[in-house]
C-alpha cells in the first residue's frame, strides 16, 4: 500500500520549507562497551539492536531511552584511531538531553554522581540550567532543564553563571522554591567550589 501525501514539487525554488524532526545521532568509537555502559548510566539508554559485520569487525549498536527504535547509534570500525588533538579540531561540539523539571535534573545529578560520574561544567544560563558531562570519548553531553525567557536581553548579553550543583541540591532539599533557586543561581549566589572554564566544553 502506497503512502498518501502531497504531490512532489517540480521546481525547488517554489517548494515550501518542510521542517523535519531531529530524531537520533550517531557516534564513531573505539570503546563500544564503555560508551554503551556510559549512556545507559547517565541518560538511561538501553540497547535495542546490534549489527556486526563479521570478520570485518565493524558493528553498530542502536540505543534508546524512550519508545523510539533508537536515539543513538554507536558505530565501531577497526581502522579508527584515537584523536590526541580532538580539543583543537572542528567537530560536533555537544549534544543535549532535556529534563522536564529542575527536580528531575537535580535528582539525576545526585544519582549519576553516586555512580562516580560528575559534570565538567555546571551553569545557569538564565533560560536554562545546564550540566555538561564528557562521555568516554570526551564528547560533550549536556543535560538541562528549559526555564524559558530565551528572548531576554540578559541572556543575549550574559552567558550565565557557573553554579555548584551540590549547593543547588542542598537549597532545594531545604525547601527553596524553584523560582527562587533559578533566580539566585543566575545571580551567582551558588558559586562552584572549584574553578570552571567555558573552554572545558571543547
Amino acid at each position: 500500500m502506497k503512502r498518501r501525501g502531497t504531490s512532489i514539487s517540480q521546481t525547488s525554488e517554489n517548494s515550501p520549507l518542510i521542517h523535519p524532526t531531529l530524531q537520533h545521532f550517531g557516534v564513531l568509537t573505539r570503546h563500544l562497551e564503555r560508551m554503551v555502559d556510559w549512556y545507559g548510566k547517565v541518560v538511561g539508554m538501553i540497547t535495542r539492536y546490534s549489527i556486526s559485520r563479521g570478520s570485518a569487525g565493524a558493528s553498530v549498536t542502536f540505543l534508546s531511552n524512550d519508545s523510539s527504535h533508537h536515539r543513538l547509534a554507536i558505530i565501531t570500525i577497526p581502522e579508527l584511531q584515537e584523536d590526541a588533538d580532538k580539543k583543537v579540531h572542528a567537530k560536533l561540539q555537544h549534544i543535549a538531553f532535556e529534563y522536564a523539571t529542575i527536580d528531575d535534573l537535580l535528582n539525576s545529578y545526585v544519582r549519576i554522581k553516586g555512580l562516580g560520574i560528575e559534570p565538567v561544567l555546571t551553569t545557569d544560563h538564565g533560560p536554562a540550567l545546564s550540566f555538561y558531562y564528557k562521555d568516554p570519548d570526551s564528547n560533550i553531553v549536556e543535560v538541562f532543564v528549559d526555564l524559558g525567557n530565551w528572548n531576554t536581553l540578559d541572556f543575549h548579553k550574559n552567558w550565565g553563571a557557573f553554579v555548584d550543583a551540590d549547593k543547588l541540591v542542598a537549597a532545594r532539599q531545604a525547601g527553596m522554591s524553584l523560582e527562587e533557586l533559578s533566580r539566585r543561581a543566575y545571580a551567582g549566589e551558588f558559586p562552584p567550589s572549584r574553578p570552571m572554564n567555558q573552554r572545558d566544553l571543547t
